[in-house]
């Protein structure tokens, strides 16, 4: 890998961080270490904090640079917003594409694309704010989610003999909800790597370990609040299962680049009957202590050595 042209200038490589998202912070850290790995390793590197306005947009990322390294969390840069843009303005950049950022993004369409490659995941249903404050649509316990938010954003558990959900009072009372079982048992997730017409791998299994109810936001992002297991403690059969799984939903979506594959595993069922796929990350976390680059480390690559890969993958887009 090079940080120069086949002309000996260097790369010019701006970094897409911020934006108007619910993860907004967390985009912020990813992409001020992404910038400051790149820069180490000689590559010319800008950062643009895009504001939620088209016009905005296309003359912040003038002049084109070579790549776009894309460490927008959420809403507009998860979703298959940004890569739209970029596709039009003909730029090479990092991570998925419109198509499969834009169904990764919507998680009842995300469950029905993986299942039709043998991916298990929650039977769920989609409900408006409203319905879920008057009835519990399901058995508790449940859990209730936006359709399509990252981060684990808004994500709440009704337990079993719970009242209605108060928190429902947040969203309008039409917005539309998915609503599964929850599954008890332990949080695993598999970070995936690929590039443009090449077969994704899997990294390895993490479990996370946490005191809360649920692993939302919070838990995810503020110090002390979970542990990273990495591998994880479990049976093989399952570390494996899990690693499958995790590929297969990359490939059948058609994600590039690097993702990551939330699963839960209920460990009162036996072997991999109780491995449960939730949803699939097409901008994991880029901080030194995320996930992703944690699994990197373990499988031999720095953090910088990820970060050079993806941006070199991405020349091949275009």
């Amino acid at each position: 890998m090079s940080a120069l042209n086949a002309n000996g200038t260097r790369k010019r490589v701006m970094v897409l961080t911020g934006g108007w998202s619910a993860e907004r912070e967390i985009s912020l850290i990813s992409g001020q270490g992404v910038a400051g790995a790149l820069a180490e390793r000689g590559y010319h590197v800008t950062t643009f904090d895009p504001p939620c306005d088209l016009a905005a947009i296309t003359e912040g990322l003038s002049p084109l640079p070579d790549v776009v390294f894309n460490a927008l969390h959420g809403t507009g840069g998860e979703d298959g917003t940004i890569q739209a843009i970029l596709d039009l303005l003909g730029v090479s950049y990092t991570h998925s594409g419109m198509r499969a950022s834009a169904v990764a993004m919507d998680k009842p369409l995300t469950k029905r694309v993986v299942g039709t490659v043998g991916v298990p995941s929650p039977t769920g249903l989609i409900v408006s704010a409203a319905a879920i404050g008057e009835a519990h649509p399901i058995v508790p316990p449940y859990v209730v989610k936006p359709i399509a938010e990252g981060s684990s954003v808004g994500v709440m558990v009704v337990r079993e003999g719970a009242s209605q959900p108060a928190a429902v009072q947040a969203w309008d009372a039409d917005e539309q909800l998915l609503v599964e079982p929850y599954i008890k048992g332990r949080e695993l997730t598999v970070g995936v790597m690929s590039r443009p017409g090449e077969s994704a791998r899997a990294l390895a299994v993490t479990e996370i370990t946490y005191s809360a109810d649920i692993f939302d936001y919070t838990v995810k992002y503020s110090e002390g609040y979970a542990t990273h297991i990495l591998p994880a403690e479990i049976p093989e059969s399952v570390y494996s299962a899990a690693m499958e799984y995790a590929r297969l939903a990359h490939e059948v979506i058609g994600c590039t680049g690097v993702t990551r594959s939330d699963f839960r595993w209920d460990d009162s069922i036996s072997d991999t009957q109780g491995l449960f796929f939730l949803e699939i990350n097409t901008q994991p976390g880029m901080t030194p202590t995320s996930l992703v680059p944690e699994q990197a480390q373990h499988a031999g690559m720095s953090y910088a050595d990820l970060v050079e890969w993806i941006v070199e993958g991405a020349t091949c887009r275009h």
